[in-house]
């Protein structure tokens, strides 16, 4: 078993967990999506001093590799690769997707589970899951309309959920679609996915690891400054 700080950036809720031989014993988030270089550093101190005080010894940092905010994401990898340099321990990665799938299917009984993460307008990013876990259909950048995951609605009862899933309820008319409200990734869910990865030593390169972002990141100029 291992002690692991586990760091989550990937929406407009920044949240940091530690962990040991799968306890809880850390946890603190914040929803202010526009304030995550402020606190990530003050929760992720506050976990490290919390582990230094009950004499813990730090063995890893798992931290949400995407996809998701653009800013976010890079907010969140770049504070894992210096703790992980600084203490020289290992780095895990796994998907934002993933973290709300293990959330939902501990809690909700459904033929399948749609994790999705908004990517604005009417896209979104999502992966399809069954009971136990296993992804039935690879992350992918989806534009909605009342034809999307119809191969799955057709077999039967499907969780929709993150902060991508509200723009669905308009389009997705199915009798076997159902919203759940309030799901996104949250660093405390984690700590399960981190401690089998941890087991069967899946980590990342510090180096040379980056955010799994699935679509390029494109910058506009604002209105104003046009001339």
């Amino acid at each position: 078993m291992s002690c692991i700080i586990h760091i989550e950036t990937s929406t407009k809720v920044c949240s940091v967990a530690l962990s040991k031989n799968e306890k809880i014993l850390f946890y603190n988030e914040n929803k202010e999506g526009s304030s995550h270089a402020e606190v990530l550093g003050i929760f992720v101190r506050d976990a490290f001093q919390y582990a230094k005080q009950n004499r813990l010894n730090l063995d890893a940092v798992s931290v949400s590799a995407g996809p998701g905010s653009y800013t976010g994401l890079r907010i969140g990898i770049s504070e894992a690769k210096g703790f992980c340099y600084g203490l020289e321990v290992p780095l895990i990665a796994m998907p934002s997707l993933d973290i709300m799938a293990k959330q939902v299917i501990q809690k909700e009984h459904a033929d399948f589970y749609c994790s999705m993460i908004d990517a604005r307008r009417m896209e979104v990013y999502s992966a399809v899951y069954d009971k136990q876990f296993n992804q039935l259909r690879g992350i992918a950048a989806d534009i909605i309309n009342e034809n999307s995951y119809s191969e799955f609605l057709l077999k039967g009862k499907v969780c929709f959920f993150g902060d991508g899933a509200s723009k669905c309820k308009g389009a997705i008319t199915s009798s076997n679609a159902v919203f759940l409200e309030d799901i996104y990734p949250k660093a405390s869910d984690m700590v399960s996915i981190a401690e089998k990865k941890y087991e069967q030593k899946a980590f990342v390169d510090v180096a040379y690891f980056e955010p799994f972002y699935l679509k390029e990141f494109i910058t506009t100029i604002a209105k104003n400054k046009i001339i």
